[in-house]
């Protein structure tokens, strides 16, 4: 890699000693060609996401966001990654921030908590011949049908669609070994850019633990997933495992791979009580297994 630009390491969701998922970060990628781009995110084996300035008045930034094999429409950890280190640096103007990406404008704001983003309402669709493709879904998986919940397999979307697929038990999902050589082809045939199995963990609590397995990033699974944990949590609201109000949603990911994350889910409520999209967030700090 050739790349001259400066590349900051941070670590998003982190929820423990070596925990997060790792994001490559060009602040100023004026100049930077696709090729060049998708070599940083190949480079590092990570999402990588490149701040350029603003294409209008419209919006603050314009961020773009590469994985080893292609360009995505938006990355969630990679954009509080990026809104906090411009923090970190003093480049971050006062208020909400508006970011161009190519899923459409993301606002993003820095709060107590730490950086939060938003994201729509999400939808939820019904999977495409069902039966022939849950079968698929569990095969790729490794399981049967005793090792679901008693809730539909959803393919669910604030940004990017996802899977979300509900199992019995938090052992379950820690024990999935999934046939990777099969999970793009499974992926395409149900159109969904990942499949995300998830497990209650303190229903009580608004806790739930999930994995992420993406159809075609280059790598076989993710230490965190913002979009997938912003979709599941309009999955949630659905089934009826969270109301709209209370505390966030709190989604666990990661452990399997030494990685502990934690992404926190706000969602958006009108004065007439409508869920009008939310706000995820959770901790960043710099990686330091570079």
């Amino acid at each position: 890699m050739t790349v001259s630009h400066a590349i900051e390491l941070v670590s998003v969701f982190a929820a423990g000693p070596g925990g997060g998922n790792p994001a490559p970060v060009i602040l100023d990628a004026t100049g930077l060609s696709d090729a060049e781009m998708r070599a940083v995110a190949k480079t590092y084996g990570h999402e990588s996401v490149f701040v350029l300035p603003p294409p209008d008045a419209a919006s603050d930034f314009r961020f773009r966001f590469f994985v080893p094999n292609h360009e995505m429409e938006m990355c969630g950890h990679a954009t509080v990654g990026a809104v906090w280190l411009l923090q970190q640096l003093g480049r971050l103007p006062q208020g909400e921030i508006r970011i161009a990406t190519l899923s459409g404008i993301v606002q993003a704001r820095a709060t107590w908590t730490g950086i939060e983003i938003s994201q729509p309402r999400g939808k939820l669709e019904a999977l495409p011949d069902a039966d022939r493709s849950i079968a698929e879904i569990l095969s790729v998986l490794g399981i049967d049908r005793s090792a679901l919940g008693p809730w539909p397999i959803w393919n669910a979307s604030t940004s990017r669609m996802k899977t979300l697929i509900p199992l019995n038990s938090m052992a379950m999902l820690d024990g999935l070994s999934p046939d990777f050589a099969r999970m793009e082809q499974v992926c395409e045939k149900i159109g969904s850019t990942g499949l995300y199995p998830f497990a209650v963990s303190d229903a009580e609590g608004r806790v739930f633990d999930a994995r992420q397995f993406p159809k075609s990033s280059g790598y076989p699974e993710d230490a965190a997933t913002g979009i997938a944990a912003a979709a599941l949590a309009f999955g949630l609201l659905e089934m009826g495992l969270v109301g709209a109000g209370g505390p966030p949603v709190r989604v666990r990911q990661g452990r399997a791979m030494g990685r502990p994350s934690e992404i926190r889910v706000r969602f958006q409520v009108d004065s007439a009580g409508t869920v009008q999209g939310c706000w995820l967030g959770g901790e960043v700090r710099y990686e330091t297994n570079q």
